[in-house]
């Protein structure tokens, strides 16, 4: 392997899938702020996601819809004021 192919930030984060519950163990340069222990009792950087290859359609098979800030109520609410009211 070249010698310093990878920046001086890259190191070993854990990612969590917030909707799934799953954890990765991945070397990764991205920043974080929150930190937590995992299963060989080191502490690495937490980052959570909602989406991972554990809770995407593609890769599950599964369809689910995931809405963590009210997108999908909004819109259903907006639907449902547009229908014509029937006649009596």
């Amino acid at each position: 392997m070249k010698k310093d192919l990878h920046p001086e930030s890259y190191r070993s984060v854990i990612f969590e899938d917030v909707t799934a519950g799953r954890r990765f163990l991945i070397g990764s340069t991205i920043e974080s702020g929150k930190t937590d222990k995992w299963e060989d009792g080191k502490e690495y950087p937490l980052v959570q996601v909602e989406i991972s290859s554990a809770s995407h359609p593609f890769y599950t098979g599964h369809s689910k819809i995931v809405d963590t800030a009210g997108r999908v109520e909004k819109f259903r609410a907006r639907v449902a004021a547009k229908k014509p009211k029937g006649k009596k």
